[in-house]
């Protein structure tokens, strides 16, 4: 089967050159569409999607998605997603704050689960859910 060969817009710079910048970091496609139109750039919703798709597709963005009441997000992989680190998320159940936790300890979980019990976790999709640091500082003053 031939491999459609995709052209470089500039809309696709951009994004790409955005989440470069912020290695380790996931963006919302919301997020993106906000940072644009604060510097003057107008890009619209489906572009932004169709071009992270594209770029999850080709390997060099990484899609995140945690549940289905929270939107995905992206962050910059490269061209070998190999080269990513392990994320995983946490999930306030108060306010709805989504931690991205890149975490030694985690990581030796996942390796545990799958060594002793046979089970591989999904870095992509695995979320610890609980209460963030300010939703239990609100809680107990």
């Amino acid at each position: 089967m031939e491999t459609k060969n995709h052209y470089r817009t500039r809309q696709s710079e951009q994004i790409a050159d955005y989440l470069r910048s912020r290695p380790g970091q996931h963006v919302t496609a919301a997020e993106l569409c906000v940072y644009f139109a604060q510097k003057g750039m107008q890009m619209g919703k489906a572009t932004v999607y169709r071009h992270l798709d594209r770029m999850v597709a080709e390997g060099t963005v990484t899609r995140y998605t945690v549940d289905g009441a929270t939107g995905a997000c992206y962050a910059y992989t490269g061209p070998e997603e190999t080269t990513a680190a392990p994320c995983y998320h946490c999930k306030c159940e108060q306010c709805g704050a989504l931690i991205h936790l890149h975490c030694d300890e985690v990581e030796h979980l996942r390796r545990h689960m799958l060594a002793h019990h046979g089970f591989a976790l999904d870095e992509r999709r695995t979320v610890f859910y609980g209460l963030c640091e300010a939703c239990r500082t609100a809680r107990n003053p």
